[in-house]
C-alpha cells in the first residue's frame, strides 16, 4: 500500500437515505474521521432525506446530491449502465442498504467494461417489507450484485450469518464491524435545558428513546406501553419522519399529550441522552441499533425487544429487562420495574456503561473501516 497522497481520495457514497438515522450518523463520524484525506460525493435515493449533511464537520470537503441518476427504478440495463458510468474517476464507492442495492449490480456488471473503482457494500438491516420474512427475488438479486464487491460490511451477528448462508458470500468478503461512539461524550452530565422548549424539571423521571418516526420503529406501541409508568414519569421521542402523526393519534387517544413528548430530531444525542433514566426501544426489526450502545455509554438501563443482537449487546444485568415478545404488555413490564427501583437502574445502568466502554467505542470502530477502505484502494486514508 503506498503512502499518503497529497491529492485526497475521492470516495463516492450511495444512500437509501441520508436522514439522521443509525447508518447515516455512522457514515457522517467516518466521514469527520478521515478528515483532509478523502473528497466526499453523497447521494441519497431519497433527494430530500439529507439532513445528516448538517452533522458533517465545516472543513470536510463534500459535494452533496449532485447530477446523479436515480438509485430507484427497474433495474434496466439501460439504467444500470447510466449509474455505472457515473462512477467513473472515483477511488472508492460505497454504498449503503438495499436502497442502493441497483448500483451494486451496475458495478458487477459493468465494472471491468467502465474500470470502475472498488465497491464497498453495507448492510444494516431491513425495511418494512422484510420484516416478517424476507423476499426471495431480493435475496437472489443480492447474491448476483453483492458478485465483485471488494467487501460486505454488517454490524452484527445475525446479519452476519444472513450474508454467509442466504446470500452465498464468501467468508473472506464479509466483514462485520461493530456500530461504535464516543461513549466519553455520552458519558457526561446532560443540562436539563438541553433539549429547546423543554425542560426536566426536579423529581421528573424520563423515559427516552432516539429513532426516525418510521413504521418499523412501532412507537405507538411505545406510547401504549408507557401508558402503565407513574404520573411523575415522561416519555420523549426524539426523532423525525413520516409516522409522526400517526405517534401523536396514539398519543392523543390515551390522553398522554401532557407526558409524550416530540421535540423533533435532536442534532447532538450526545448532549441528550443523560436526561433520560430509562431507554425504550419498541421496534419489530433490529439488528445493532446504534441508540442502545449511546443509552448505555450514558449509564441508562435498556427496555427493548429481544431481537437482532441487542441481547448480546447489553450487559447480563440488563437482559431480564428484554421483552420475549415485541408487545406493549411486555414491555410496559420491564419499565415499569424499573420505574419502581432506582438502585435497580443505576446498577444496570453503571454495567451497561462499562460494557460500552469496552466493547463499543468508536476508536475501535474508526480504525476498522480506515484498513478496510484503505486496503479496497490500495492507498491510505
Amino acid at each position: 500500500m503506498s503512502g499518503r497522497s497529497v491529492v485526497p481520495a475521492r470516495i463516492l457514497h450511495l444512500h437509501s437515505s441520508f436522514a439522521p438515522g443509525g447508518k447515516e450518523l455512522r457514515s457522517v463520524r467516518l466521514i469527520n474521521a478521515f478528515g483532509a484525506a478523502a473528497h466526499h460525493t453523497i447521494v441519497s435515493a431519497e433527494p430530500d432525506e439529507l439532513g445528516a449533511a448538517d452533522r458533517i464537520a465545516k472543513n470536510i470537503k463534500v459535494d452533496l446530491q449532485p447530477k446523479f441518476p436515480s438509485l430507484k427504478g427497474m433495474p434496466s440495463p439501460g439504467r444500470l449502465q447510466r449509474i455505472a458510468k457515473a462512477m467513473r474517476g472515483f477511488d472508492l464507492v460505497l454504498t449503503y442498504n438495499w436502497g442502493a442495492m441497483d448500483a451494486v449490480m451496475a458495478h458487477t456488471l459493468f465494472s471491468e467494461v467502465h474500470g470502475l473503482p472498488p465497491l464497498v457494500h453495507h448492510e444494516d438491516g431491513f425495511d418494512e417489507s422484510e420484516l416478517l420474512r424476507r423476499k426471495a427475488r431480493r435475496t437472489w438479486y443480492r447474491r448476483v450484485a453483492l458478485g465483485k464487491s471488494s467487501g460486505l460490511v454488517v454490524p452484527s451477528e445475525k446479519l452476519e450469518e444472513i450474508a454467509l448462508v442466504d446470500w452465498q458470500q464468501p467468508l473472506g468478503r464479509v466483514k462485520r464491524i461493530p456500530n461504535g461512539i464516543d461513549t466519553k461524550a455520552f458519558a457526561r452530565k446532560a443540562r436539563p435545558d438541553a433539549i429547546p422548549r423543554l425542560l426536566k424539571r426536579p423529581g421528573e423521571r424520563w423515559v427516552g428513546t432516539m429513532a426516525g418516526l418510521r413504521a418499523v420503529k412501532n412507537l405507538p406501541r411505545l406510547v401504549r406501553a408507557f401508558a402503565a409508568m407513574p404520573e411523575d414519569w415522561h416519555l420523549l421521542i426524539a426523532g423525525e419522519g413520516p409516522e409522526r402523526t400517526r405517534i401523536q393519534g396514539e398519543i392523543d387517544r390515551l390522553g398522554l399529550n401532557h407526558r409524550v413528548h416530540l421535540p423533533g430530531a435532536l442534532p447532538d444525542p450526545s448532549k441528550v441522552v443523560g436526561l433520560f433514566d430509562i431507554f425504550a426501544l419498541s421496534s419489530d426489526s433490529e439488528q445493532f441499533p446504534l441508540s442502545v450502545v449511546e443509552a448505555m455509554a450514558a449509564g441508562l438501563p435498556v427496555v427493548a425487544p429481544e431481537i437482532g443482537d441487542i441481547p448480546d449487546m447489553v450487559a447480563e444485568e440488563n437482559r431480564p429487562l428484554l421483552a420475549a415478545r415485541p408487545d406493549e404488555e411486555d414491555l410496559a413490564r420491564g419499565m415499569v420495574r424499573l420505574a419502581d427501583d432506582a438502585g435497580l437502574r443505576e446498577r444496570i445502568g453503571a454495567a451497561n456503561r462499562a460494557k460500552a466502554r469496552k466493547l463499543f467505542d468508536e476508536k475501535q470502530m474508526i480504525a476498522t473501516y480506515r484498513r478496510l477502505y484503505s486496503s479496497a484502494m490500495r492507498r491510505d486514508l
